[in-house]
């Protein structure tokens, strides 16, 4: 049978069973190997109901580029079905009156019970679920070469940021690099973000980096936030600025540095090694963070369509991102774990399962927080000049202290 008449039989029994179906085209920056296996198992799925996928990859690994083909076709009145956005930049679409309605799939799959509220109102515009989330990224982590800490005698993870120096500085008498750094503005902010949670915890994260609240910025706190972040960059070596994520990651890999902060896609890189969590790395929330949780969801914004059977396909996809099945096999390839709540981890490593123990634990407590680092908070333009400002100061040691402040509380205003 010719593909063409096995469309037409697949189209003319979902016909039978009173359902459309149509093409979903979706927009996506997933163009890395595990990434690509996960978009691969959405379009299967998306096949087996009888859609046609039409898969629209943008290479770019933040997803500036897919960004910038978006806007074109949203602005020639040709939107994808589907398009990978994140954050406030999900409201700001939604603001321009060019997503669709998620409230019927959202209500008849229980996307409420099923996910946490702080997560759900990322996802919302006005009340109305406009995206679909695919996973949780903890942003939180301090990863660490376990060969490096037993040739300097480091006992064990540290818990608190001075048990981390005390560690830091035995690995450094021991020849080797305490902190493996690399150096775009986004990971000094990783950095930054789990230093102010750690030191200030997640109600002074949240007044600081999430409301912008001037007084928090120029508190005593923030100071002590700032001093503790430049204590860092003094155990980083020259080689620093510069450098990709994944090359200091696979410094701590080689057993070339102690430590690395970075959110969990660095697991992903020890894993594609062949490494083993527990024996050959150790994973560990940064110091003082263990109660609080940064999270980084990818998601999927719905654009308004006229076609019913694409309207269809769409509704259906959105089923199918927050469904147990893909959200195990997505997150098993990219790292990250499920955004949907209790879901079985049997088949995740010692580090998933810590990072999802602690995702439910803090969506109660309300130690959930979003990364500013990674998009999930303010506005794109505060954002940036943030990070700016954070930059400066770790690359600038003439930047003192109460001027670094001065700057961040400065850029927060930023419109």
């Amino acid at each position: 049978m010719k593909l063409n008449q096995l469309l037409s039989a697949a189209m003319a029994a979902f016909a039978l069973s009173g359902a459309v179906a149509g093409e979903v085209e979706v927009l996506h920056y997933w163009t890395s190997g595990g990434e690509a296996k996960s978009a691969a198992e959405l379009r299967k799925m998306m096949q087996s109901k009888g859609h046609t996928w039409k898969d629209f990859a943008v290479a770019g690994g933040g997803g500036d580029n897919a960004m910038t083909v978006l806007k074109s076709r949203v602005v020639s009145g040709n939107p994808p079905s589907a398009a990978q956005i994140k954050g406030p930049a999900i409201q700001e679409w939604a603001a321009e009156g060019v997503l669709a309605n998620l409230d019927a799939v959202a209500k008849a799959e229980n996307w409420d019970a099923s996910l946490p509220v702080v997560v759900a109102n990322v996802m919302k515009y006005k009340g109305n679920y406009v995206a679909a989330p695919v996973n949780v990224h903890r942003v939180n982590w301090l990863w660490a070469s376990p060969e490096v800490l037993k040739k300097a005698g480091v006992a064990a993870m540290p818990k608190t940021f001075d048990e981390f120096f005390a560690a830091a500085d035995k690995i450094k008498a021991a020849g080797l690099i305490p902190v493996a750094h690399g150096g775009q503005n986004w990971q000094d902010f990783t950095t930054f973000e789990s230093v102010v949670l750690g030191v200030g915890g997640a109600k002074f994260y949240q007044d600081a980096l999430v409301k912008l609240d001037q007084k928090a910025l120029n508190s005593d706190t923030m100071k002590k936030s700032l001093e503790t972040f430049r204590k860092i960059k003094s155990y980083t070596d020259p080689a620093a600025p510069g450098r990709d994520w994944n090359l200091a990651t696979a410094m701590v890999m080689q057993g070339k540095a102690g430590f690395q902060f970075m959110g969990d896609w660095a697991k992903g890189e020890f894993i594609a090694a062949g490494k083993v969590p527990g024996k050959d790395f150790l994973c560990a929330a940064a110091p003082g963070t263990a109660n609080a949780f940064t999270f980084n969801v990818d998601s999927f914004a719905m654009y308004k369509l006229k076609d019913a059977g694409a309207q269809k396909a769409q509704a259906d996809l959105a089923a199918a991102i927050m469904s147990p099945a893909f959200q195990e096999v997505f997150n098993l390839n990219k790292g990250s774990i499920p955004v949907r709540l209790g879901m079985k981890m049997d088949k995740f490593d010692d580090c998933a399962k810590l990072s999802s123990k602690d995702f439910v634990d803090t969506a109660r407590t309300g130690g959930l927080v979003p990364s500013v680092a990674h998009g999930m908070a303010v506005s794109p333009a505060a954002e940036g000049a943030i990070k700016d400002a954070v930059s400066q100061f770790w690359n600038n040691d003439k930047i003192s202290v109460a001027d670094g402040m001065k700057n961040i509380a400065k850029a927060a205003t930023t419109q």
